[in-house]
């Protein structure tokens, strides 16, 4: 498999990085804003141009402050530019070229990368004509592009610079004409030619379930701002990836980072800090519907508790948002360096506050030590397993059967309960349906039990369980996947 070639986006803050990022992207990924250095973190998308790929690298904006986090920033910019094959050098075309971006762009000239710069905010023809005052930075015209990304100007001769230093990728080449054959085919014989002729009735008796590659592990970071989200990421990952800073909100954008770990491939979304709904304002309102966003394609969440302060109701509310989803999930208690009370006396108020996580581990680190950072990747690989896990059938009717004949079925008003026998229709997180006699009757304390019985035979830690009670001719529907 080739190593897909790095483009790097650079430049200071509020060029339009972020926006060009999405537009190379053809997807909304990256916070846009006004607001001059929303990005802080190194975001990374594979991209297609037609039939060559690429991974584009969207920067933190540099900015030559003494300011901490701009510091950090600069330094991983450039380190990114380092590691890049292109490089894509951002300015405000608004303004006249300043010696700040020359001293800048001669900095990337010495890395001996491919290198372009763009021009942005070119939004109509008059302003074109500034585009001559940048052949000052000594760049050779062909490498130079004045663009509008909001306004879609100039964007395409870009694309195609880029396009032309990209190598052709055989996969896609090879999908492109297999399209194209497909397409012929069906405008000359009207069909494609598919190997496999299902019938409706076949279709009816599959399960309506996505085969999904269980190598793939979605881990969403989530916890309220400052609790260290960013350090544990970069524990994780051996490396600093996320500016880390003691100013609380330092991450805005979740990033995704991906590493393969005791053969699974896990990706890792840095999720923006969560404060009160009162404080949200601007970029983090944008910051809380991204989390949310991330956490609907997440498998795994680590809800992140910062070990040196009390519990608040924000803890709660947060890690409500990871029940909500039904995720995977292990609560990391982070800072554990700096707490003196024992273990066993944060676990009881964690298990007092988070009833609804009860299923949860607890796992206390120190993202500054490294303790227990080992031990946490082997619980998500754990938790993952747990999540994805099918019982057979035969081997689901036997425990269900021994539960009830434990704890004899309810008999509401009088009525008899019965129940034909269970399956596990899905799993992500598992979903067994009990296909009863009368199963509006079924009380949830009895769904409850069944939980806790299937727990104690099979390894569930970390994950949600959900009971569907069905009648014989039931159809599973919508409602019945989102049923606790």
């Amino acid at each position: 498999m080739n190593t897909l070639k790095k483009i790097a986006l650079i430049g200071q803050p509020n060029v339009g990085k972020s926006s060009l990022f999405n537009r190379l992207s053809n997807k909304r990924i990256a916070i846009v804003s006004d607001i001059a250095g929303t990005t802080r973190d190194v975001r990374k998308n594979e991209i297609e141009i037609l039939d060559r790929s690429a991974l584009l690298l969207d920067t933190g904006g540099i900015d030559e402050t003494n300011d901490a986090i701009f510091s950090n920033v600069k330094r991983k910019a450039i380190s990114t530019a380092k590691d890049a094959d292109i490089v894509l050098f951002l300015v405000d075309g608004k303004n006249i070229p300043d010696d700040k971006d020359k001293e800048l762009f001669y900095e990337l000239q010495r890395l001996g990368k491919e290198l372009a710069l763009v021009v942005n905010k070119i939004d109509n023809d008059k302003e074109l004509e500034r585009l001559w005052e940048f052949f000052e930075f000594g760049i050779d015209e062909q490498n130079l592009f004045g663009i509008s990304v909001s306004h879609n100007r100039g964007t395409k001769s870009l694309i195609e610079w880029v396009y032309n230093h990209l190598p052709e990728n055989p996969e896609t080449v090879a999908k492109l004409q297999e399209e194209q054959r497909r397409k012929e085919l069906e405008d000359e014989f009207g069909y494609i030619d598919d190997e496999d002729d299902f019938s409706t009735e076949t279709l009816e008796n599959i399960e309506d379930e996505k085969i999904v590659d269980d190598s793939l592990v979605n881990v969403a970071i989530i916890g309220r701002v400052n609790v260290g989200k960013s350090s544990i990421l970069n524990a994780l990952l051996g490396e600093e990836r996320s500016v880390v800073s003691d100013v609380a909100g330092t991450t805005i954008d979740p990033v995704d980072e991906m590493y393969e770990y005791k053969d699974k491939k896990i990706t890792f979304v840095d999720t923006a800090g969560l404060r009160r709904r009162g404080s949200i304002e601007g970029i983090e309102k944008f910051a809380l519907m991204r989390t949310k966003e991330m956490l609907e394609r997440a498998n795994v969440a680590l809800v992140v508790l910062d070990a040196s302060r009390e519990l608040t109701d924000l803890d709660e509310k947060i890690a409500g948002l990871v029940d909500e989803y039904g995720l995977g999930t292990i609560i990391v208690l982070n800072k554990w360096d700096e707490n003196m009370d024992t273990f066993q006396k944060i676990e009881e108020e964690i298990r007092r506050r988070f009833r609804f996580l009860s299923y949860a581990p607890i796992i206390a680190v120190s993202a500054k030590t490294g303790r227990s950072i080992e031990r946490l990747k082997d619980k998500i690989i754990e938790i993952f397993e747990n999540y994805t896990q099918r019982i057979p059938t035969s081997q689901l009717n036997k425990v269900i059967e021994e539960a009830v004949i434990r704890h004899s079925l309810p008999s509401p008003n009088g009525a008899y309960l019965r129940i034909y026998y269970s399956t596990q229709f899905s799993s992500r997180p598992p979903r067994v349906a009990l296909v009863m006699n009368k199963p509006q009757l079924l009380h949830y304390s009895y769904k409850r039990y069944l939980v806790n019985f299937l727990r104690e035979q099979f390894n569930f830690e970390g994950t949600p369980i959900h009971i569907i009670a069905r009648g014989k001719n039931d159809k599973m529907g919508d409602e019945e996947y989102l049923e606790r």
